[in-house]
């Protein structure tokens, strides 16, 4: 009986437990390319691939070694390949791995997956592959979510910091932290035992600071979830003003093309366009907006206006662009507006080239953290992109911490904030042992969730199931 019909006999028989056999998929994206690579992983993957490649016995051959050779399917060659052994539990998944390097064609790689599974491999699932590492302890779970994040990255910042969750920068220092509480949780409930003779084996002093410790770490973790948010998805910028302030004008400079109609006439952006610009590693999605002003006629024009100020409420970060011929008195207006509407906002006077800088300044000397700017002449809008970015950056973790992406970890940590606040709630109380010992659990139960060490099948396949295929 060969390998393919031994697993058709064992999901017959309700044996097979899903994370016995051996999976298959493709490690490239979809379309030719120079080379394409389909991997295997599980207990068969040497047999599997020693019946399609009959230059030599692999299972012999030592791991994280390279074979190169024609793979065939009885007398059919499907294509020259090399192939790269991985014996576990040194390989990725933990468990035998096998890559098959052959040509880039997808009709080339669907025959090489077609006639693994004939041999007994079936097709993995989304994630399947870091899902296996994660079960045989390669990797916790905030390293797999960050291979999917590393996979997703699309700046600099967002690749560092993936990259950083990976070599486990987030999960150490909350795995140091559960340790800990877990050997206070321990005293605390052989206190119980011993609840007639009122002995306390817990130091409350040693204990205190520890809550105090990990109220700072997680505090700290949290704040930087809104730096995350910004390095994962990105930051939303409307840029709005009064008709013919040269809000199309700064897009286009922004973005060194002519992305929007720019016209003397007022009102001519109707709609909101968006486009998206790569600042120092972060990006910019920026909204052209129609202009805002109090009373038109243009029925498409007012709709324009009611979509820019939506957008406005919206954004992460709101541009204020002002023509410098404006009154102080209408861009003071516009300030207090927007500080009463609490925005995230940067003042920017357009058009210096008109009036010169020294002018211009002088005209508005008395309103603070003015950019002075030409978007005609494109005149410090270097300054302008470092004023963006210093202003989403503003009070948030230094760039090399530990910060926060994943609204899961998010959602956990205040969880764990919660209950730390109950555990100190409980000292100052002097709650009984068994009381105090509740919310140690829920922290521990929140801090576990965080790394994989507390978890649920269901969670588990929603998490991976957000992994692309092949990984």
């Amino acid at each position: 009986m060969n390998t393919g019909d031994r697993y058709f006999w064992d999901i017959m028989a309700g044996t097979s437990t899903g994370w016995d056999d051996t999976i298959v998929a493709s490690g490239t994206p979809p379309g030719i390319g120079a080379i394409g690579i389909v991997r295997l992983s599980g207990a068969n993957s040497f047999y599997i691939v020693n019946e399609l490649f009959p230059s030599k016995d692999l299972a012999v051959q030592p791991s994280h070694t390279l074979h190169v050779g024609y793979l065939k399917e009885g007398d059919k060659i499907i294509d020259e390949v090399v192939l790269s052994l991985y014996k576990n539990p040194k390989s990725y998944t933990g468990e035998d791995v096998i890559e098959i390097s052959g040509h880039g064609s997808p009709f080339v790689q669907q025959q090489i997956m077609e006639a693994c599974i004939r041999k007994g491999a079936r097709l993995a699932k989304p994630g399947e592959f870091t899902q296996r590492a994660f079960l045989n302890g390669k990797l916790d779970l905030t390293q797999a979510e960050a291979v999917a994040d590393l996979i997703a990255s699309n700046t600099a910042a967002s690749q560092r910091t993936a990259l950083h969750a990976m070599r486990g920068g987030f999960s150490e220092k909350l795995k140091e932290l559960r340790e800990r509480l877990i050997r206070f949780s321990a005293l605390i409930e052989l206190e119980l035992d011993f609840s007639q003779e009122d002995v306390e084996f817990a130091d409350r002093k040693q204990f205190y600071e520890l809550i105090a410790e990990m109220q700072l770490t997680t505090g700290r973790l949290i704040s930087s979830f809104q730096l995350g948010n910004v390095i994962k998805n990105g930051v939303s910028v409307a840029i709005i003003g009064k008709p013919n302030a040269g809000k199309s004008t700064l897009l286009n400079t922004l973005l060194n093309e002519e992305r929007a109609i720019v016209s003397h006439i007022p009102g001519t952006t109707r709609d909101t366009i968006e486009e998206v610009i790569n600042i120092e590693g972060i990006l910019f999605r920026l909204i052209d907006t129609a202009g805002i002003r109090q009373h038109t006629s243009d029925t498409i024009e007012s709709a324009g206006v009611e979509r820019s100020l939506e957008k406005m409420k919206h954004s992460n970060l709101v541009i204020y662009l002002f023509d410098i011929h404006d009154e102080e008195k209408e861009v003071r207006q516009r300030k207090a507006e927007m500080d009463a509407r609490q925005l995230n906002y940067i003042l920017v006077a357009n058009k210096v080239d008109a009036t010169g800088e020294q002018a211009a300044r002088e005209k508005f000397r008395d309103i603070k953290k003015l950019i002075f700017i030409s978007a005609k002449e494109k005149s410090h809008i270097d300054l302008l992109k470092e004023k963006m970015v210093e202003t989403v950056m503003a009070g948030t973790a230094d760039k090399d911490d530990t910060i926060v992406t994943n609204a899961r970890h998010y959602q956990a940590l205040h969880e764990v904030e919660k209950s730390l606040t109950d555990i100190k709630a409980g000292l100052d109380n002097k709650l009984p042992g068994d009381l105090l010992a509740l919310d140690i659990r829920r922290c521990l139960l929140y801090l576990g969730e965080i790394t994989g060490e507390v978890s649920n099948d269901d969670m588990l396949d929603y998490i991976f199931s957000k992994f692309c295929i092949g990984k």
